[in-house]
């Protein structure tokens, strides 16, 4: 039973050309130089072959058998230097210089016993493979410069010996006119593929370094994106320790302290206890801010919607009063919640200290600094008789960090006033979260 024959898959040869073509990497340097290689030297074979065919249908049928055996040696010469400069011999060294000697004493033999326009192809090849190897431009022009003249003079010499006269220079260059014009054209097809080629790589390397760059400054960005919020926590964590811890041990002071009072004196009772709701208020929104702020909440209310905010907390059902004039602006992250968070301290420190009723709140832009006033009818102090404590002593601090200043003013019973002045941002579109 005779076999069906198996079917050529489709698409073999295109496979075969497409995995040379990745094998041979033109982004690599050597592997496309080495590509280049067997190219020229397979080109070289064939050209040496129909050079044989040639001789073989001009001298056979002559009986020239001398010089059908000295174009054989001739080929057989110029196939082994080819190969062994090509594959074998270092690029930079005496015997490269050698077999390019060697190969161009062969061409010219060539020339003297072959056709011509088939041995000016072998010489291209011999060309090109030099123009490759030359470290600079100008070194390939010296060789064409040289090469033409050379060439003038052994096609004098192969006319010579064909007709047996010496033409004059003139009918001998008119006569090689067409060869001398392919070398130039070669040479400059040369030369401009192999500029586009130089500076295809000298692009893809720039490109190479780029994108190891982007590599280098994403996982960078990677990096500083996890210590920006590493430090964020910490940031949010310090302040709940300072503040919101502060403001609940201040509650639990106040209620015990109401709690001993309140047979004794519960109108001071029942201040205490107003005090302690309002602080324990202010330290919940606090901690309900640094929640916000952890969870990642991309939105927040303006400046003034968050102190009038603040305001109406304090005054819902505490009877006490609170007057405010408020201008909004736009600040950073940092000083908005600085600003919230001074005010209801400075309210805190009012009804806790000062045993105040009425408040006066204002906010303003003057002269390029934010302005913040808050006073109190309280009891007041002696100013030589202030001591800072904590909510003061920090406040004093934050405000210095943000390159402000805190003026406090007080006398005996006629209340106590805060005034904190902030510069502006430069930026107003300052990112929020970031510490100035």
């Amino acid at each position: 039973m005779n076999k069906k024959p198996q079917k050529i898959e489709k698409g073999t040869v295109r496979t075969y050309f497409v995995r040379l073509f990745e094998k041979y990497e033109i982004r690599n340097q050597e592997r496309f130089a080495s590509f280049c290689k067997w190219l020229i030297f397979i080109t070289l074979i064939g050209v040496e072959v129909l050079m044989l065919l040639q001789c073989l249908g001009e001298y056979l049928p002559q009986g020239e058998w001398t010089r059908l055996i000295v174009v054989i040696i001739v080929e057989f010469v110029l196939t082994l230097c080819e190969g062994l400069r090509l594959f074998v011999v270092k690029k930079r060294s005496i015997g490269n210089v050698i077999l390019y000697t060697v190969n161009a004493l062969a061409i010219f033999a060539f020339m003297l016993i072959a056709e011509a326009s088939i041995v000016i192809i072998a010489y291209m090849l011999f060309l090109t493979e030099f123009y490759i190897d030359a470290s600079e431009p100008k070194i390939s022009v010296y060789w064409i410069c040289f090469s033409i003249p050379c060439y003038i003079v052994i096609y004098m010499i192969r006319l010579f010996l064909l007709n047996n006269t010496v033409l004059p220079l003139p009918q001998v260059i008119a006569q090689s006119v067409g060869s001398i014009f392919g070398l130039v054209v070669h040479f400059l097809i040369v030369q401009i593929g192999l500029a586009f080629y130089r500076q295809f790589l000298r692009l893809d390397k720039a490109l190479n370094e780029l994108d190891e760059s982007k590599k280098e400054l994403e996982k960078a960005y990677e990096v500083v994106a996890e210590v920006t919020a590493l430090e964020e926590r910490q940031r949010i964590a310090k302040d709940i320790h300072d503040t919101a811890g502060h403001s609940l041990t201040t509650v639990i002071m106040q209620t015990e302290a109401a709690k001993r009072i309140l047979d004794s004196n519960p109108a001071e009772a029942k201040h205490k206890i107003v005090a302690a709701n309002l602080q324990a208020r202010h330290a919940l929104e606090e901690l309900r801010e640094s929640v916000h702020l952890l969870s990642g909440r991309e939105q927040m209310p303006t400046l003034k919607q968050a102190l009038m905010d603040i305001i109406h907390d304090s005054t819902d059902g505490t009877g006490i009063i609170i007057r405010s004039e408020i201008e909004d602006m736009d600040t950073s992250e940092a000083k908005h919640r600085f600003l919230c968070n001074t005010l209801k301290e400075g309210i805190s420190n009012g009804l806790r200290h000062g045993g105040a009723t009425a408040f006066w709140f204002e906010l303003k832009m003057e002269d390029g600094e934010i302005v913040f006033v808050l006073s109190d009818n309280g009891k007041g102090v002696e100013m030589n008789a202030l001591k800072e404590g904590f909510g003061l002593t920090t406040m004093r601090e934050r405000a210095m960090s943000l390159g402000g200043r805190v003026d406090l003013t007080a006398e005996l019973n006629e209340g106590f006033e805060i005034r904190m002045c902030l510069p502006m941002d430069k930026n107003k579109g300052e990112s929020y979260g970031k510490e100035d």
